[in-house]
């Protein structure tokens, strides 16, 4: 028989491993919780929450066609070996995975297990990332021309084979850590379904214009990525039903429509999504180790546990770090200026270096992903040499994002009797709250400060020669000036473009 293993894959739609296994014989569909995996401190009790309602939805599919979710608790190794046991296996099908550093060495390890074995491991491409990629020259022609190719479509039936299934562990037996509410996104494949349509059907038509405010972006963003990070739809399936509707706005006479900008801003960003993802399949340390090795000791001794942990809870003085922070660990997302802002003073105005702040917010997300997630960290905390420094002045952002105070208010009600401009900078109030703490660094010497000692590391030689061959491995190119970007020096003072 062949197995077809489930990770991050949660759907039986646009998935090549299971149609492949099912063609070529009788089949087993497998989803294995690994204990381990789940106590990395990258994963939440939310994850788990969000897991559970993706794997009810594939079960609930797998049924049309005659298969039965097959679920087993343990090592994969040790799994293989049981199934071994109780039958004979002739090939694993699954998706390759571009995920945590635990992943990348388990399948390191099964893949080692499997060939001893002589069994058979076919693994497909996932979404728009290429596996062993030589060079970034034409990437984005190859992601264009994979979300050009067919999906593949969801089987009719197949010959199923039964097998014992085991309960899920629960979040406690987990000793999973986090919070769940009431207001966080609930998984599986229908509640995609939903979200996605009613982004196209009204919600993002003004997608472009607001989704850099957490006032509106709540509403005016997609609100996706939970689901593409399981995998309850791919990246394909959207980019195909995004360039469907596109085709149908521009049909359309109104040159003002606000959609042409949206879902040209949406498109361009499921290429950014796989973009990041594949420098992490490219360079797997991107996780734990600074992209630009000059910038490794700058910021380690002087980690302060006390502003962490002020940061991580929404108490740092500044109103609208503050409420983003609270929003998040209520709600489990916040719009990407947001996520920026807060690793950028969490990098910079409080000089932290960005490993624990990045499981933090690892935990927050309820769409984590690794690949999108360690690349931005680094870029917004000034580490991988090859972006420009950009630290954001929060002060700054509230008054632009936040104008009217709505979003302060609603997240840190100490100070909402306050009128504006003191809801945004309370320390400047007449009387300034009690309840509410001061400043934890002065902005304006804090964010000069970071400024200084990261551009003084940029101005030697070997910093930008290490640079340079950063941007040639990870950098994006414009798909008519490759040759010419080659060409031309790094300037390590001038943001490298992502698309």
């Amino acid at each position: 028989m062949n197995i077809v293993w489930f990770k991050r894959d949660l759907r039986i739609y646009d998935h090549e491993p299971l149609n492949n296994a099912i063609k070529s014989g009788p089949t087993l569909a497998l989803y294995i919780l690994e204990h381990e995996l789940w106590q990395q401190p990258d994963m939440s009790r939310r994850h788990y929450r969000f897991l559970q309602d993706c794997l009810n939805d594939l079960e609930q599919d797998l049924k049309t066609i005659n298969l039965k979710l097959t679920i087993r608790v343990g090592d994969a190794i040790e799994v293989f070996k049981n199934l071994s046991s109780e039958f004979n296996i002739r090939a694993i099908f699954s998706h390759q995975e571009t995920w945590n550093m635990w992943t990348y060495d388990r399948d390191i390890r099964v893949s080692r297990y499997l060939r001893a074995q002589n069994i058979l491991w076919n693994e497909y491409q996932n979404n728009g990332i290429f596996r062993r990629l030589k060079s970034r020259d034409g990437w984005a022609s190859k992601w264009h021309q994979y979300m050009g190719s067919d999906q593949v479509p969801a089987p009719n039936s197949s010959l199923g084979i039964n097998a014992l299934s085991e309960r899920l562990p629960t979040a406690s037996q987990l000793k999973l850590d986090g919070s769940v509410s009431e207001d966080m996104q609930t998984g599986g494949r229908t509640n995609a379904l939903k979200t996605m349509n009613s982004f196209f059907e009204g919600r993002g038509q003004k997608y472009s214009k607001e989704m850099s405010s957490p006032v509106s972006a709540y509403n005016s963003c997609s609100r996706i990525s939970p689901y593409i990070a399981f995998g309850c739809v791919s990246i394909r399936e959207i980019y195909q039903d995004a360039q469907k509707f596109k085709t149908k706005v521009f049909e359309r006479s109104n040159q003002k429509d606000p959609w042409r900008m949206s879902i040209r801003s949406f498109l361009s960003r499921l290429r950014w999504h796989c973009h990041f993802i594949q420098k992490l399949e490219d360079q797997p340390n991107i996780e734990n180790e600074n992209l630009h090795s000059a910038m490794n000791g700058i910021r380690e001794p002087e980690f302060n546990e006390n502003f962490f942990n002020a940061w991580r809870v929404g108490r740092t003085g500044y109103p609208f770090v503050d409420a983003c922070m609270r929003a998040l660990d209520a709600t489990g997302w916040i719009n990407f200026r947001m996520r920026a802002m807060l690793v950028s003073f969490a990098s910079n105005h409080l000089w932290l270096h960005w490993q624990k702040p990045a499981l933090h917010l690892a935990n927050m997300f309820i769409d984590y992903e690794p690949g999108i997630h360690y690349p931005q960290i680094q870029m917004q905390s000034g580490t991988t040499g090859i972006n420009a420094i950009r630290i954001y002045n929060p002060i700054k952002q509230g008054l632009d994002q936040d104008p009217t105070g709505v979003f302060i208010r609603t997240w840190v009600p100490e100070i909402s009797h306050l009128p504006i401009p003191a809801l945004h900078t309370p320390w400047d109030s007449k009387k300034p709250p009690t309840s509410y703490p001061e400043p934890i660094v002065d902005e304006v010497t804090a964010r000069k400060s970071a400024n200084q000692r990261l551009y003084a590391l940029r101005n030697s030689e070997e910093f930008k020669a290490k640079a340079s061959a950063i941007a040639k491995k990870h950098a994006s190119r414009k798909p008519n000036s490759e040759r010419a970007r080659r060409s031309k020096k790094i300037n390590t003072k001038k943001q490298i473009e992502l698309f």
